[in-house]
Parts: structure tokens; C-alpha cells; sequence
């Protein structure tokens, strides 16, 4: 199957600029696409996973697409989709991020991805370069037709700066180096970024006299309406340490039915075949959530790996399959996977509860305790301090806290 056919079966090409001639494009092995990437966070979150995972369908089928780390670009900020101005980022601060980052994306590709940093050429260009090689190719009016442009010129509380105003030109830049420089005659990307992909088509056009294409995907929302990505505790990471890989997988267990079919399409390899086998489960026997297992199982392989996967999928048994006898047995199944805090003096159980994000305030935290729904190494515990006599700690330095049937923490001890 044509890899565009792929993507369109799955629900992702939301804008294109040409259907026939991006199917066409593709027809012919080693065709170069990329998508841009910058490093607003030290880590890349579970939205930016749909383009990330489209480069890798490209790779698959026999194509080259390029990462492109927004090493220069990330210096400005992109104003798409933002009330307000970005706050800048010094350059150590990006060049940390981005190393986090290709950590991430190296593993997602199995080591073997193509990596571009745009800081590479924009930050060798002169603001005279610039203006007179670039910016001459573009009218003010025409920019500020974009949607990025118009919405935060309509605020006039907020209104937008010269150098957000300029983001789409070094974008626009950034396409036409890559056509130049390696062929890439696409780009893909959010659908909020289909003015600053079009800006590049154009300026390809006008510098090389060449056409170029741009595809975007659609915007994620969940059944019930809401921004796809975000958990209670917000946004959900692929760095291990900004979000537990047990909150990761958790966050994939508790999709929607309504979402889980869509999000199998959009997030794992699985086959037109093998979803709509897990559809049929969905219908007749929803209870189960074996789509829900499945597609968490896929995401989590792809992003921690499979020693992770096995360490979390043994810690849900454990923990909701009736697969631990004891509160030692529970701990030897999550010590590497649940959620932790670490103290060098206790403070009150409800604190706790706060601190691993099982509550959201010490008062809640006191109600859960009073109803008998807090427990301690698999003890119910209503108690509001806890003081662990040498035989409550596990491994020498930790105690289990559970809240609920699906919230489980550990607590440690500093030494």
C-alpha cells in the first residue's frame, strides 16, 4: 500500500495541498519528507507522538523522512495556536532539551533516524541575508492572512511580536534549505502549522522553481471534546522522569472506548485487520478493555521499551489480577514501575497522598482516610501519621501506599 493510502485509512491526512501528486510522490522508494520539532520542553509529550510515529510509517516503507530539531527555531517560538508570546529560551537550555529529546526519538526509531538541527544554517544567517534572500519573497499582507498571524493580531491585549511575526519566514527557510539540500520536497506537520508550511511551498516555488507539497494532521480531541495529551497531573511526557512510565501506560488503560479504536489507528502499526478485530471486542464485550490493553502495550513497547512494558504489565497483574499474595510480592512487582516520593522525615499520611499526586488537597486526602480507602503495605490504613517499625519497610528503605484500586505508590526513605 502507497504510505499516503496508509495514512489516509487511519484517519491522519487532514490538510494536503495535492492528494494525487503526495500519492505520487510516494510511488517512487527514498522519497525524503520531514517534520519540525521544537524543544519547548526537555522532552517530547504524547502529542507530538502522531507526526513522530508518521515519520516512522515513512521509514517503513521504504522512505527517508527527516526529525528536524528546531535548535534555531526554538530560540523565537512558533506563535501557531498561542494566546501569547512564548517566553525565550537561552541556548544551553534548548541544546539540553534537544539532547533529551534525540534520546527519545532514537529509541521510538530503534537508533536508526535521520536528525537535522536547523540551528546548524539559521544561525549563520545575517539579518541582512535574511531580509534580502528570503523576507523579499513574501508580502506582509500575505502573512498576515495566516491564521497563526491573524488570531493574536485580533487581540490587541496580546498582539504579536516582530519576532514571532517572523517564525513562518525562518520555517519557510528551513523547508527550502532541506529541498536544496536533500531533495525533501515535503512537509508534514499539526494542523496548526499549515500556514507555516505552505509559506515553505511558496518560497520553494519562488527561490528553486520547484513544486513542493505539504500534508498536515488533524487536531486530537478526545469523545468527550477535550485537548488529546493532558492527564490530572497535565501533560503527559516520553522522558521517564517527567511522567512515570506506569502513569504512561495508565494514561493509554484508561481511553475512552468511544477513542480507542481512533487512537489504535493513529498511534500503533497494527494492522486494518487486526483493529478491526479489537472493534468487534469493543462492541461485544467492552468490559474487558483488551483494545485498551493492546493499544497501551503497543505505545509503552515503542516509547520505554520492552523490559519496562513487562515490569508495568506484571505490576497491574500483581496489583488487579489477584496476582499478589503478599504486600512484599506487590512491591517486588512494582518497585520499578510505580510512582515514588522520598523523604528524610515522614510527614502525615495525607501529605503524602498529595505529594504522589493520589489527592488533590490534604483535606480530600483526610476523607479518602476516613473512608477506609487508603492502605498501607495492603493493610487499610485511617490513621493520619504512620511511623514504620524496621519490619514495615520493604528493601530495606520503602513502604507501599495505595489509594483506591488503581492508585499505587511507594514511599522511601532517605538514608
Amino acid at each position: 500500500m502507497n504510505v499516503f493510502d496508509e495514512l489516509s485509512w487511519r484517519g491522519l491526512v487532514h490538510q494536503v495541498s495535492d492528494a494525487d501528486k503526495v500519492r505520487g510522490y510516494f510511488a517512487t522508494p527514498g522519497r525524503t519528507a520531514y517534520c519540525g520539532f521544537d524543544p519547548t520542553a526537555p522532552s517530547l509529550h504524547v502529542g507530538n507522538m502522531v507526526p513522530l510515529i508518521s515519520l516512522l510509517r515513512l521509514q517503513r516503507a521504504g522512505h527517508r523522512p527527516i526529525f528536524l530539531a528546531g535548535g534555531g527555531t526554538g530560540l523565537i517560538g512558533d506563535p501557531s495556536g498561542k494566546d501569547a508570546e512564548r517566553q525565550l529560551q537561552s541556548m544551553e537550555r534548548i541544546g539540553a532539551s534537544l539532547a533529551k529529546i534525540r534520546a527519545q526519538v532514537e529509541r521510538i526509531f530503534g537508533g536508526s533516524v535521520w536528525i537535522e538541527n536547523n540551528a546548524d544554517w539559521l544561525l549563520s544567517l545575517s539579518a541582512i541575508g535574511l531580509l534580502r534572500d528570503v523576507g523579499k519573497h513574501f508580502t506582509v499582507n500575505w502573512m498576515m492572512a495566516k491564521d497563526s498571524v491573524k488570531t493574536r493580531i485580533a487581540r490587541e491585549d496580546v498582539g504579536i511580536s516582530y519576532t514571532e511575526f517572523s517564525y513562518m519566514i525562518l520555517q519557510a527557510y528551513d523547508f527550502c534549505h532541506l529541498a536544496e539540500a536533500h531533495g525533501c520536497l515535503l512537509q508534514i506537520g499539526g494542523s496548526d502549522q499549515w500556514g507555516n508550511i505552505t509559506a515553505g511551498t511558496e518560497l520553494i516555488r519562488r527561490k528553486l522553481g520547484l513544486e513542493a507539497f505539504a500534508m498536515t494532521f488533524p487536531l486530537i480531541t478526545t469523545a468527550d471534546g477535550k485537548k488529546f495529551g493532558k492527564s490530572e497531573k497535565g501533560a503527559i511526557y516520553l522522558d521517564p522522569e517527567m511522567t512515570p512510565p506506569a502513569d504512561f501506560h495508565n494514561f493509554w488503560m484508561l481511553t475512552d472506548d468511544r477513542d480507542v479504536i481512533r487512537f489504535m489507528k493513529y498511534f500503533t502499526f497494527l494492522t486494518q485487520e487486526e483493529i478491526g478485530e479489537y472493534e468487534r471486542a469493543v462492541a461485544e464485550r467492552p468490559e474487558l478493555r483488551e483494545a485498551q490493553g493492546r493499544l497501551a502495550a503497543e505505545v509503552t513497547r515503542m516509547v520505554h521499551g520492552e523490559e519496562v512494558l513487562a515490569g508495568i504489565e506484571r505490576a497491574h497483574a500483581a496489583r488487579f489480577g489477584g496476582g499478589a499474595s503478599s504486600a512484599e510480592e506487590l512491591y517486588a512487582a512494582v518497585r520499578g514501575s510505580a510512582p515514588s516520593v522520598e523523604y528524610a522525615e515522614l510527614p502525615d499520611v495525607p501529605q503524602m497522598l498529595v505529594d504522589l499526586g493520589f489527592a488533590p488537597s490534604k483535606g480530600k486526602a483526610k476523607e479518602f482516610l476516613k473512608q477506609g480507602a487508603v492502605k498501607i503495605n495492603n493493610a487499610v490504613f485511617s490513621e493520619l501519621t504512620f511511623a514504620p517499625a524496621p519490619g514495615d519497610l520493604m528493601g530495606g528503605d520503602a513502604f507501599l501506599l495505595a489509594m483506591g484500586r488503581k492508585k499505587l505508590g511507594l514511599v522511601r526513605l532517605k538514608a
